[in-house]
């Protein structure tokens, strides 16, 4: 079995659709297809179920993605170790991240990085705290930006205390206070981050025992931020997603101030790639001269 096949049945996977992994991979769609027939002959069943909304896996599919998934980890590896061997420092790193760091955080991190490492090449998806656990536990990506602590047991680089400020209109009445009194929280209507990103104000919020009147559950930061700004409601967001803005709301720090651990998680440092090793390293070292 082929190595590339497993790529071209990855790519569709990922994208859901012959046609754009076709695209994407410079092939023919025709040819994506022949490559995805000849895969199922060789394993004796079929693997992608078609319909007018693209195509998704079976259930035998969905049994295989995950060896192969690893083979493809495993491959990949080893490229990185043959040229690390040449003394070339090169290969791909697969990176779980949220909105808020790819937007204020990453981009420094990754420029200093290339300067030294010019052909390390990075691949960032983006998802909530829960989606990127998930990714780093079946190896959809190599390291991911989590909230400390987290849901599964990985190695992880502390990196970031991020203040967590409550957000209220401008013209709420207590828009004027410099610390939000937490016990007022449970009289508003509040907009909480959809299951999944709700980590954080969740653990704030049983930690004082604080019971919200949730009137919306909200999948995007920015949305949030923008019902808050009409008046639908007051929310606690990471003072790193409110960076760089110019909201219409006012930003307020809590009673008793809180924090959300921001990390770098993997898996597993001794089975990451080569090039996951050294990025991880750099962040380390990076780290140390933030606090020194």
């Amino acid at each position: 079995m082929s190595i590339h096949k497993f790529e071209v049945l990855l790519k569709v996977v990922e994208l859901g659709s012959l046609t754009r992994a076709a695209e994407v991979l410079g092939f023919t769609q025709s040819g994506v297809s022949h490559i995805i027939h000849s895969l199922e002959t060789e394993f004796g069943f079929p693997l992608l179920l078609r319909d007018r909304s693209g195509v998704r896996l079976t259930v035998n599919g969905e049994q295989v993605l995950q060896p192969i998934t690893e083979i493809m980890n495993w491959n990949e590896q080893l490229k990185q170790t043959v040229t690390s061997i040449h003394g070339l420092e090169s290969g791909t790193i697969r990176m779980g991240t949220f909105t808020s760091v790819s937007v204020h955080w990453l981009p420094g991190m990754i420029k200093y990085f290339q300067q030294e490492y010019p052909n390390i090449q990075f691949k960032l998806v983006e998802g909530d705290y829960q989606e990127i656990e998930d990714w780093i536990s079946n190896g959809q990506i190599d390291c991911g930006f989590i909230t400390i602590p987290s849901q599964a047991s990985f190695e992880v680089i502390p990196l970031k205390q991020d203040r967590m400020l409550a957000i209220v209109p401008l013209d709420h009445p207590l828009s004027h206070l410099e610390n939000f009194p937490l016990e007022q929280i449970a009289n508003e209507p509040f907009i909480m981050p959809r299951e999944g990103s709700d980590y954080d104000v969740r653990r704030l919020l049983s930690r004082f025992a604080i019971t919200p009147d949730i009137k919306f559950s909200v999948g995007d930061d920015y949305a949030i931020i923008a019902m808050v700004e009409n008046s639908l409601g007051i929310s606690i967001l990471p003072e790193l997603v409110l960076q760089g803005r110019d909201h219409k709301v006012k930003m307020l720090e809590l009673e008793y101030p809180s924090y959300r651990s921001l990390g770098l998680a993997v898996h597993s440092m001794k089975q990451a790639s080569p090039a996951t090793k050294r990025f991880l390293e750099y962040i380390r070292e990076w780290v140390g001269r933030e606090e020194s």
